[in-house]
């Protein structure tokens, strides 16, 4: 700058004094991964968080694709855990009534633990007895939630996620085929939790994937869910027998208390006089929503007036199951160190149809060699 004349050196020095700093660059999130103790049979098992910049945060377990951890934002901006489970791997693999767990190769009951297809008969394990009628419930006794999967965190487009692979071999727990299932969650700056799902086999079999989150939006461990004021788009159900599986029934729901098109408090109606409600024990039913076309869209609203914090479901599913924690008894003790008592928790899963495999009116589940499964369930959260 010696050179330059006086002037041309003053005009210099203001030029560069009133150009703009640049901004400064939004820092790529981290995927912090801890362990979360070992199984019963001493396996070590990972806790991988997903969060973003407003401090929603899942934190999820590689052993059943377990969401053990969802911090989500009340109206004043304060955090609280609002799904249900357990602060290390064992009780889930041993005491878990399913919290938070990927759910496959088939979610919810199979009649008898026995199906059909392509002439062939198959035999599933049974653990579940509603009603004194035993089914398959959930993939048996060994499903999909108590088996270790292949984690690959990663970032992508700016947002964490984690994709989970497992690989379910022919047989494996009376299902036909090799089952490749992956598995991605995904947190967004929108305060979502995506799930992708997505399956290829080599030979044709059942398969319907879901995840069997508990949610309070109170926060776990505090109250109940009764207060929660929930809004399913669907305007019919698949009524069910005393165990609890579909009669192959399509009906509508006006007039009953398994009416949610508007929104009602959950409490308001689960008591009264009704053959669904004493089946259940309550609310455990799969509703037909009203998308049918496999598109993205709003399945369900969760409310909870207190703290204000308001959950949205929307996914490509044809069904939702809303469970109201009937068989929670305050013998599980929670993360917080707090028992889960009858209905402190509920759940909203997005399905194919109970029972689908032995009822021809239900949309198939079956999938075959050289199609691939795919799905999305958004779980997103706001406050109002």
């Amino acid at each position: 700058m010696k050179n330059l004349p006086r002037l041309a050196c003053s005009t210099l020095v203001t030029l560069l004094l009133i150009v703009p700093a640049l901004p400064a660059a939004t820092p790529e999130p981290t995927i912090p991964v801890k362990s979360f103790g070992p199984l019963p049979d001493g396996r070590p098992t990972q806790l991988f968080t997903l969060e973003n910049a407003h401090g929603f945060r899942a934190d999820i377990c590689d052993f059943g694709g377990i969401v053990v951890n969802l911090l989500v934002p009340d109206r004043h901006g304060q955090l609280a855990d609002v799904a249900l489970g357990f602060d290390h791997a064992a009780p889930y693999r041993s005491q878990s009534p399913f919290f938070g767990a990927l759910i496959g190769r088939y979610g919810n009951r199979i009649a008898h633990g026995k199906f059909t297809l392509d002439g062939a008969t198959y035999s599933l394990p049974l653990n579940d007895k509603p009603g004194g009628i035993p089914c398959s419930l959930h993939g048996g006794t060994v499903g999909f939630d108590k088996v270790l999967w292949t984690a690959h965190p990663a970032v992508v487009a700016g947002n964490p996620t984690l994709t989970l692979t497992y690989v379910s071999q022919d047989g494996e727990a009376g299902y036909p085929g090799k089952l490749t299932a992956e598995v991605t969650y995904t947190v967004t700056a929108d305060n979502e939790l995506r799930i992708d799902y997505r399956a290829t086999t080599d030979r044709a079999t059942p398969v319907n994937l879901t995840n069997h989150t508990y949610f309070n939006l109170h926060g776990e461990g505090v109250g109940t869910i009764l207060d929660h004021v929930l809004t399913i788009k669907a305007a019919r159900t698949t009524p069910v027998n005393a165990g609890l599986i579909p009669t192959g029934e399509i009906v509508p729901v006006a007039g009953a208390p398994l009416d949610f098109t508007s929104p009602h408090a959950i409490g308001e109606r689960i008591g009264v006089a009704n053959e669904q409600l004493k089946f259940g024990g309550g609310y455990d039913h799969n509703w037909v929503l009203d998308n049918q076309n496999g598109q993205l869209a709003p399945a369900a609203t969760l409310y909870e007036p207190k703290s204000g914090r308001l959950l949205e479901v929307l996914t490509t599913e044809p069904g939702l199951q809303f469970y109201s924690g009937n068989f929670l008894d305050g013998k599980l003790t929670g993360k917080s160190g707090k028992p889960y008592p009858f209905r402190s928790g509920l759940c909203l899963e997005t399905q194919h149809y109970p029972d689908s495999p032995n009822q021809p009116g239900f949309p198939s589940t079956i999938l075959r060699p050289g199609q691939t499964l795919r799905s999305t369930t958004i779980y997103r959260f706001s406050t109002k």
